[in-house]
């Protein structure tokens, strides 16, 4: 699963089926970004651990590194 920032948006986190991607709104504090994702995984039905965000597949996820998005992890896309 890829997560894909973007501009322009009106939610903060959108599942694309399609590409297997989330998009988030560039911008958004990390602290919303984390409580968006982790319900928009859970709809989908992710795993949900105590620490960390999971791909449906079980892969952790890592924030993406962009400048609008501080304190972000680094991390290549998860399958």
């Amino acid at each position: 699963m890829l997560i894909a920032v973007v501009d322009g948006q009106n939610e903060t986190a959108v599942w694309d089926p399609d590409e297997i991607t989330i998009s988030v709104q560039r911008g958004t504090h990390p602290h919303d970004l984390i409580m968006e994702l982790r319900a928009l995984l859970s709809d989908l039905g992710a795993p949900t651990t105590g620490a960390g965000l999971r791909c449906f597949c079980g892969d952790p996820i890592e924030l993406p590194t962009e400048p609008d998005l501080p304190h972000s992890t680094t991390g290549a896309p998860t399958p």
